[in-house]
């Protein structure tokens, strides 16, 4: 990517960021104070829907007017991104259940995809005051300072995880995911699942995470992060080691070295 490329990203990236910090303030101010008392999965998803569908409004809305000429992927959960063309793919609210339960861990994320690949994130975290931010070929930041993966002994490690919004229903994924846990578990420090998955992935990018690993498609939550990650110099592949894709069905986020010690336990899981 030239110069002038990585210039325009950037001014883009201006914006983007002022739009998510809006967005997350409005959304923040509604944020219950404590667990939403919907007793049932129907409940709780109006709940949400009445939340985040103005909220996903008012981003598709601000960022279609900074890149007019940019596609909307409008089905998050669905996990397709067009391989052609520029996209924007975003989440208002990165971490419903946080949300709802009025806890701190949830993130508002946009991404400008082109031809499938992301080259613009913002990964904005309310009220953990975070705000992670990265363009292609530009480096990647946290509240506005330069970031990098940090180089851990896999016993030193702290490692994140997370499972798709449709794992369920891919058993193979459901079978990997449950062996990959019990194969990283003994080997690391600790496993912990700290919320949005976006999140997390950018937590790799700035070392508070040693790595973040998860098998199923998952594009929409991982692409943001693993543009932050990999800005930030961390190793992003899928779980065989191959570059990772928005088509992957697995994915490794890690410091170089820490992914090279990391991927055996994940390659070749049944």
């Amino acid at each position: 990517m030239g110069d002038d490329e990585v210039r325009e990203l950037r001014e883009l990236l201006t914006g983007a960021e002022a739009a998510v910090r809006e967005v997350g303030a409005r959304l923040a101010a509604r944020r219950p104070a404590g667990p939403d008392p919907a007793f049932t999965l129907a409940g709780a998803r109006a709940r949400f829907e009445a939340l985040d569908g103005p909220a996903s409004a008012e981003l598709r809305s601000r960022l279609g007017g900074l890149r007019p000429r940019a596609g909307w992927v409008d089905d998050e959960l669905g996990g397709a991104v067009p391989a052609g063309g520029e996209w924007w793919v975003c989440d208002a609210t990165d971490g419903a259940v946080q949300f709802l339960l009025g806890m701190p861990q949830w993130a508002v994320t946009a991404t400008l995809v082109r031809d499938g690949a992301a080259v613009l994130a913002v990964v904005h975290a309310p009220h953990l005051g975070a705000t992670y931010r990265a363009v292609r070929g530009g480096g990647a930041e946290l509240d506005g300072r330069p970031i990098a993966a940090v180089d851990r002994e896999l016993a030193a490690t702290v490692a994140g995880t997370s499972q798709p919004p449709l794992v369920a229903r891919d058993p193979v994924a459901l079978r990997r995911a449950g062996a990959s846990l019990s194969a990283v578990a003994g080997a690391v420090l600790a496993v912990r699942n700290l919320g949005p998955t976006s999140l997390q992935v950018a937590q790799v990018g700035s070392g508070h995470l040693g790595l973040f690993w998860e098998f199923g498609p998952d594009a929409p939550n991982l692409l943001p992060g693993a543009l932050i990650a990999a800005e930030a110099g961390a190793t992003v592949t899928d779980a065989a080691g191959a570059p990772w894709t928005p088509a992957a069905d697995g994915f490794l986020a890690a410091a170089p070295g820490l992914h090279a010690r990391a991927l055996p336990l994940l390659s070749g899981l049944d």
